[in-house]
């Protein structure tokens, strides 16, 4: 029975989210919840993991809840549940798109959903960037007497400003800035400036 909701739920993430796997993560993030298969931290650890190892973001997340709900067939479920949707959906647009592109009700569903993807990616954004900041949640009290000199809390902020900055402005491979990033981590922990 697990076999058939992890596939019948990533079929219709896969079915019905339009731009890739960050427009995905807040459907994801409300499936994984709503069964319980995962903790909203575990989540927020596994979307750092999916975002740095190769493969679609998208894929791998699905790969990896099916894995932990149910193995290898769950991983297997899961997966193509999540690939099968849009691959038959980009059969079918790939067929029509070029007798419609030019299409007025076409070009204003592509602008639609170029709206919609931008406003889900910035939900998910913002969403996973709390769950990092705020990982207890967020009170003013909290804030200011716990988070605001919290060795962590200001971490994460400074990497994050380093590597936005090295991304756009020096152009750093993503890879680099991965690694980088993990070094950091890494060197942090081990040296007790944050607690891991």
């Amino acid at each position: 029975m697990i076999y058939l909701t992890l596939f019948l739920e990533f079929f219709k993430m896969g079915a019905l989210t339009f731009g890739g796997g960050y427009a995905m993560i807040p459907f994801i993030e409300e499936t994984v919840m709503a069964h319980g298969w995962l903790s909203n931290q575990e989540l927020v650890d596994f979307i750092a993991v999916a975002e740095s190892t190769p493969g679609a973001f998208a894929v791998n997340i699905a790969t990896y809840v099916g894995s932990e709900v149910g193995g290898i067939l769950g991983s297997l479920c899961a997966t193509v549940g999540l690939v099968l949707p849009p691959f038959i959906i980009i059969l079918i647009i790939a067929k029509c798109y070029e007798k419609f592109k030019e299409s007025l009700i076409v070009r204003g569903v592509m602008l639609g959903l170029k709206s919609t993807v931008v406003g889900l990616i910035g939900a998910t954004v913002l969403k996973v960037g709390y769950d990092v900041l705020f990982p207890a949640g967020f009170t003013f009290d909290s804030f200011f007497q716990t988070e605001l000199l919290s060795a962590n809390f200001w971490f994460i902020i400074i990497v994050f400003a380093v590597m936005l900055f090295l991304l756009l402005y020096k152009k750093l491979n993503p890879i680099l800035v991965i690694v980088l990033s993990a070094a950091a981590g890494i060197v942090a922990g081990y040296t007790g400036i944050i607690t891991i």
